[in-house]
């Protein structure tokens, strides 16, 4: 019945900070959609943003999210990037098992708290 994951959505204080940090430390594409909201897109994937209230049909919460993004780049250079970007990795890399199998993750944390995981498939 299910093919696959088309959007998730995070819970954010501030849209364009969150926009700000994911383009320069992920390198993901900002779009808008909808009449103003805003997403982060990459491959054929994308995280929609959202405030506190803003969805009255979930029960968000601010720094709630867990999210694991594949990359192509190796796990050293995704911690370089990290560290010239001044973000904290506070785990990794760490052997990992992913949707297709064995993974090596690093994980840090975004402006909100939110747990973001960056994996290369071994």
């Amino acid at each position: 019945m299910i093919d696959r994951i088309d959007h998730v959505v995070l819970t954010v204080r501030d849209i364009e900070a969150a926009v700000a940090f994911y383009t320069r430390v992920l390198g993901v594409e900002a779009v808008t959609f909808a009449g103003g909201r805003r997403a982060l897109a990459f491959g054929q994937q994308k995280i929609n943003l959202q405030t506190l209230g803003q969805e009255q049909r979930n029960h968000a919460c601010i720094g709630s999210g867990d999210l694991c993004l594949i990359t192509t780049r190796s796990v050293e250079e995704v911690q370089q990037k990290l560290s010239d970007e001044g973000v904290e990795v506070v785990e990794g890399p760490v052997a990992k098992s992913g949707a297709l199998g064995p993974i090596t993750s690093v994980y840090f944390n975004d402006p909100d708290g939110n747990l973001i995981e960056v994996s290369r498939y071994d």
